[in-house]
């Protein structure tokens, strides 16, 4: 039995090999979308120019939700089939990318594979093993959907709530997570993440209020957690050390990455009290070139 035809999502604002990628593997009853802001988007230079298979979606501009999050809304009124991907457009597709997610939907049901953020600059070179440990293997241990890489079908949520909620917020896959009972592969994906310490810090400060709006209590562990590594790691800095670096290596094996930031889990832990709470006392952000207010949950203001 051949797999059901497929509506993949993907918000982007320019053409990437990530979309090549993606419409290369399309099957001939699937559809890629890729969804832009606006008609002054470079992508959108491309609308009579695309792969078959692939429609262009301009979803506007956000209103008191993300540019993502209105992305993602959009695009799934707009697709015509059931089952479901999102992705995105900073990472390596592999030619049997998406047959995968259909052979494991198939198993498991709604699956997600898992993001490995890959530094660019100075401040995300150096908290790599924090997202690795917090991020990664936080995401696949407790199930959590991750936008980049997602398969599920309109039954499997409450389609009218969910897209309801989702053009009140910021975090498309934060709220897909409370909406969608799924399985997460452990299947990472490099992500290239930073370019200048600045976007390296307001990319912290979303992750920060992501994890803090959809799990207060979870971001009151964290800090706890982190407070009391803090003070060890200032009182027996060589046993931390050495137990950090055990950690960070174990997670990157866990997942088959190699690379040499593995060995930086003592610095990336003591730093990560400080930028937890650097990320909560912030009042705004920037995420794709728009600055946003969260205020609540489901209270999000477009401030430029």
């Amino acid at each position: 039995m051949g797999t059901p035809p497929t509506s993949v999502l993907l918000p982007t604002v320019r053409w990437t090999d990530a979309c090549d990628d993606v419409a290369s593997q399309l099957g001939p009853d699937d559809e890629l979308l890729i969804v832009c802001d606006n008609d002054a988007d470079p992508v959108a230079a491309r609308a009579d120019d695309l792969p078959e298979g692939v429609r262009l979606v301009i979803a506007g501009d956000p209103e008191g939700c993300s540019g993502k999050a209105n992305a993602i809304a959009v695009g799934m009124g707009a697709a015509r089939h059931d089952r479901i991907v999102w992705t995105d457009d900073d990472f390596v597709h592999p030619p049997d990318w998406l047959d995968s997610l259909h052979a494991d939907y198939e198993r498991h049901g709604p699956v997600s594979e898992v993001p490995f953020f890959v530094g660019r600059d100075p401040l995300s070179t150096l908290t790599e093993p924090l997202y690795a440990i917090g991020g990664t293997l936080g995401t696949y241990q407790d199930n959590k959907a991750w936008g980049g890489a997602v398969m599920f079908e309109r039954d499997d949520i409450g389609e009218t709530a969910f897209l309801a909620a989702l053009c009140q917020t910021v975090s498309d896959d934060g709220l897909l997570s409370e909406h969608l009972d799924l399985t997460t592969l452990r299947r990472a994906r490099l992500v290239p993440v930073g370019g200048s310490i600045r976007e390296s810090a307001e990319r912290h400060v979303r992750f920060s209020q992501i994890v803090y709006r959809h799990e207060p209590r979870g971001m009151g562990v964290i800090l706890g957690l982190a407070a009391l590594f803090t003070v060890m790691g200032a009182l027996s800095p060589v046993l931390v050390f050495v137990l950090s670096t055990l950690l960070s290596v174990a997670v990157y094996a866990f997942f088959g990455v190699r690379r040499w930031t593995a060995l930086l889990g003592y610095p990336a832990m003591m730093l990560q009290l400080p930028l937890f709470l650097y990320g909560l006392v912030r009042r705004t952000f920037v995420w794709g070139g728009r600055r946003y207010r969260w205020r609540s949950k489901y209270d999000v203001e477009v401030v430029e």
